[in-house]
């Protein structure tokens, strides 16, 4: 019999269709038998060489020999019929060959590339490295499959036959290719949903009260261009629209079906639906998962059926959806804040927020194309709408506002991907509701709640914001100004004081305020009028005229000395404020190429027409802060892009073996003595320096050979935070004081035959590095200021592995130590490509060794030679696996 993969997986298919990749069962024989009898006989010859049914009903009876087990065996069922057939059979310790059948009717659907991907990570799993595959040269489907994974590939022809071996790991080549097909297969799948051409609502009273009437009355104020119908039980005109009993009564197709019934009619509604063939479905009923164990139940039954239908789901428990493109003009949702159309894509997991942020939108003047709320994620997730979302044309940018990431490691290489093409901004909510976690170590202590998500963000440039208030505020910003080209702004004020408070704004915010040359100064100085301010800011004088602010502005554009422009007016008695925003608008027309933003205060409104060709903000708090955002989004995007590198299979097999011996036989707080912390850090390069040894006479022989002077200090596991119980003793000069430290050791902690480190002096930076392991998020590491300062200064940044060097790299420099590590006042610059190397070495550990819960490296000293590892702390404990989004699956919430 196979060995088979335990768990059921909801995969997309290129149509946008779902279907299930599962294991063979016992009950699957009659099923592959038609599989087999369906093919046809070049089909048959492709798959096993020789053109006659035998073959396969032998292969098929060899499946379920229970004396020829195979590494896996999978199939993909589309309404519980058997359509594909990958299997792997072991022909070495590590490698198996791989063998495809698929069904005639739904070949070209992507069914290959499915099973290839999750053949590969459940052979993955026991062991296997490589895959083989004999094809026949005008096999081209299956040579496309192979040859598109992403893995490591080579092949050969011999006798008629192409030989293909496969390196089967996760590389970030291999998990490129899939999300790619993935987001095509998104954007197909969801796109009944974000364009619909037809849409049903269901769950209007007649009365016309009611969420359901609500959201018809907003279709209908909003102008919805395409077919739009009501389904009611009576059969009557409602809102004066003609209804039908049933969806399958309505004429013609249907895209979208909004439903709004009570929860315990969704189920029913839904099969309804099905029947008549609607692939999307919008369940703004609440009274599911956020109701308790009951609704949850309710939840995943209408998830399991709509999964079956290939329908998506919207919801349960949401707002509605929105398509404001102007071909569609859909506003489904049962608030009328409708914004003007654009490119910005919405998705928010909380109904008001959501209402929030297209009020904002509205009042802003900020383009919105389509908003989603999630409501409670049952199916549809942000991580699908971003796939979707980076294809669009139509969409130019996209804001997300959260509860929880999901599948964090999956949301972060999504969100990566997607802020590599356009513009993501998100706010998570409840990142303060669970305080820091418990820890002893200096890393689980810094882990505070919302480290995660800061990390990911960082590394994945998504904008992050803290209010809906700042989403639509950068978000207006990027819909209207180019990306600045680097930090330094000009401030252009007609009131010195504001002018003043603003560049203290930006200097806060990480912007910077360059003093001008004395060639523009002489320049600006021209067109001053009562003022002396033009070192920057600019104070151009209460009584400015519109020629001059122009002339002033268009200089600081055209100059190479800043990379932006803030003007401030405040309205005054003095100068008619219209004719200074439209000479601003000139100049914007002029100077496209720098950001070129507008605060105006004291009651001064600019016209419509001038709003529509700059940036206005109501604050200088609002702009400047939105600019700083822009400004880190656009210095993220410069960076050169570099892979990670690929998974050393290998040591990663022989570090999980390790780790999964030593986490049952750890300390009894899982904390590891220094020689099994040796065995498992030793093969990453992070072994500390020293000698470990037993009692004082042992340690002062290790000190004679490693030389005088050198630091003592206990290693027994479970023991942190040693300098402050005096359990480390620096600068010894001799053999006896050596033994007496260490006796002193034995005396403190009660016993004798302590164990100890004995390890040279090294002076340079110290560092602290860690790995602590977040619930949600998996490993998380830690680069921190370190020795006694780590805790003192909170000089830290968390990464998300896999990390490259360019992720270490900016790590370290947004410490505020980093001038140490770069040669401060005139030292030598340390290492920092071996520093940069071993921080990448503990995110691929963290990775490798899930049952990794904390790891401690403090402190690290750094120099001009190398990074020496002073002080090593490992604690395991079982962990539970983080799904990560690989194979591709549709995500089944918990």
């Amino acid at each position: 019999m196979s060995v088979t993969d335990p768990l059921d997986a909801d995969v997309l298919l290129s149509d946008g269709s779902v279907a299930v990749v599962r294991g063979v069962r016992s009950s699957d024989q009659k099923g592959l038998l038609a599989l087999h009898d369906g093919a046809s006989l070049a089909s048959l010859r492709m798959r096993f060489f020789v053109a006659g049914r035998k073959s396969g009903h032998d292969y098929v009876e060899h499946l379920f020999d229970v004396e020829q087990p195979t590494v896996a065996s999978l199939v993909v069922t589309v309404h519980d019929r058997i359509v594909a057939l990958g299997t792997a059979e072991p022909v070495s310790a590590d490698t198996a060959e791989i063998a495809f059948l698929v069904d005639e009717e739904t070949r070209g659907h992507g069914l290959g590339s499915l099973l290839l991907e999750h053949l590969a990570a459940a052979c993955r799993d026991r062991g296997i490295r490589r895959f083989v595959a004999e094809v026949l040269p005008e096999n081209r489907a299956m040579l496309g499959v192979l040859l598109s994974a992403g893995f490591e590939i080579a092949r050969k022809t011999e006798d008629g036959t192409v030989h293909v071996e496969l390196g089967i790991a996760a590389s970030a080549r291999a998990v490129t290719a899939a999300d790619a097909r993935e987001s095509r297969a998104e954007t197909r799948s969801l796109a009944p949903l974000l364009y619909p051409r037809s849409v049903a609502v269901t769950g209007v009273r007649r009365d016309g009260t009611g969420i359901g009437a609500a959201v018809l009355s907003s279709i209908q104020a909003g102008g919805y261009a395409g077919s739009l119908h009501v389904v009611h039980p009576s059969g009557v005109v409602v809102e004066g629209l003609a209804s039908a009993a049933r969806f399958t009564d309505l004429p013609g197709t249907v895209d979208l079906a909004i439903v709004a019934v009570p929860a315990a009619r969704v189920l029913d509604t839904l099969r309804d639906a099905a029947v008549a063939g609607i692939p999307a479905a919008v369940v703004i009923s609440s009274g599911f998962d956020e109701m308790g164990a009951e609704g949850s139940t309710l939840q995943r039954a209408i998830l399991d059926f709509a999964r079956a239908h290939s329908m998506r789901l919207v919801g349960p428990n949401c707002l509605g959806v929105m398509s404001n493109g102007p071909g569609i003009r859909l506003n489904a949702t049962f608030s009328h804040a409708v914004p003007p159309p654009g490119g910005l894509a919405i998705a928010s997991q909380s109904g008001g927020v959501g209402i929030v942020l297209l009020d904002l939108a509205r009042d802003l003047g900020l383009g919105v194309g389509s908003f989603i709320s999630l409501g409670n994620k049952a199916d549809v997730s942000g991580n699908d709408l971003l796939a979707a979302w980076l294809e669009d044309p139509q969409v130019t940018a996209a804001a997300l506002y959260l509860e929880s990431c999901g599948n964090a490691p999956k949301f972060a290489r999504v969100a990566r991907r997607f802020a590599e093409r356009k513009p993501l901004l998100a706010v998570v909510g409840g990142r303060s509701s669970g305080g820091r976690r418990a820890g002893a170590s200096h890393t689980a202590a810094a882990a505070a709640s919302g480290v995660g998500v800061d990390a990911l963000f960082a590394q994945a440039g998504v904008i992050g914001c803290h209010s809906a208030e700042e989403i639509a505020e950068t978000a207006l910003l990027l819909g209207g100004q180019p990306l600045p080209l680097g930090p330094r702004i000009a401030v252009v004020s007609n009131a010195g004081g504001l002018g003043v408070l603003a560049a203290d704004e930006a200097d806060d915010s990480g912007l910077v305020v360059p003093e001008l040359s004395g060639t523009l100064r002489a320049k600006l100085a021209t067109h001053v009028r009562g003022t002396t301010g033009v070192s920057n800011p600019v104070d151009a004088g209460a009584a400015t005229s519109a020629d001059d602010l122009g002339s002033i502005t268009t200089a600081l554009l055209d100059s190479n000395e800043v990379d932006a422009v803030v003007v401030v007016l405040v309205r005054t008695s003095v100068a008619d404020p219209a004719p200074l925003v439209t000479a601003l608008a000139a100049c914007r027309a002029m100077s496209p190429h720098k950001p070129l933003l507008l605060v105006t205060l004291g009651g001064l409104e600019p016209s419509r027409d001038a709003l529509s060709r700059i940036t206005r903000y109501r604050s200088v708090t609002a702009a400047i802060h939105a600019l700083s955002r822009v400004t880190g989004y656009a210095a993220w995007l410069r960076v050169p892009r570099e892979p990670v590198e690929p998974p050393n299979e290998d040591r990663a097999a022989t570090a999980r073996a390790v780790g999964s011996r030593f986490v049952t036989n750890a300390h009894a707080d899982g904390w590891l003595d220094l020689a099994s912390s040796v065995e498992l850090l030793d093969a990453y390069g992070l072994t500390p320096v020293g000698r470990s040894v037993r009692g004082g006479e042992d340690a002062g022989r290790a000190a004679r050979e490693i030389g005088f002077p050198v630091v003592v200090k206990i290693a027994e596991p479970g023991i942190v935070h040693k300098t402050d119980r005096g359990l480390v003793r620096v600068g010894l000069d001799s053999y006896d004081e050596v033994i007496t430290a260490v006796h002193d050791f034995g005396i403190q902690l009660g016993h004798d035959a302590t164990p100890v480190l004995v390890q040279p002096v090294v002076s340079g930076v110290e560092l602290a590095l860690g790995v602590v392991r977040d619930p949600g998020f998996g490993p998380l590491v830690m680069v921190a200021a370190g020795g006694v300062t780590t805790d003192l200064l909170a000089d830290r940044v968390f990464l998300l592995p896999p990390l490259t060097r360019g992720d270490a790299g900016r790590a370290l420099r947004s410490l505020r130590s980093w001038p140490l590590l770069d040669g401060f006042r005139g030292t030598r610059r340390v290492d920092v490509g071996a520093l940069e190397q071993l921080i990448v070495s503990l995110g691929a550990l963290a990775t490798d060794v899930p049952e990794i819960a904390e790891l401690d490296l403090n402190p690290v000293v750094v120099t001009p030679s190398g990074c020496s590892l002073v002080d090593v702390k490992v604690r395991l404990a079982t962990a539970a696996p983080l799904d990560a989004g690989i194979p591709r699956q549709l995500r089944r919430p918990r």
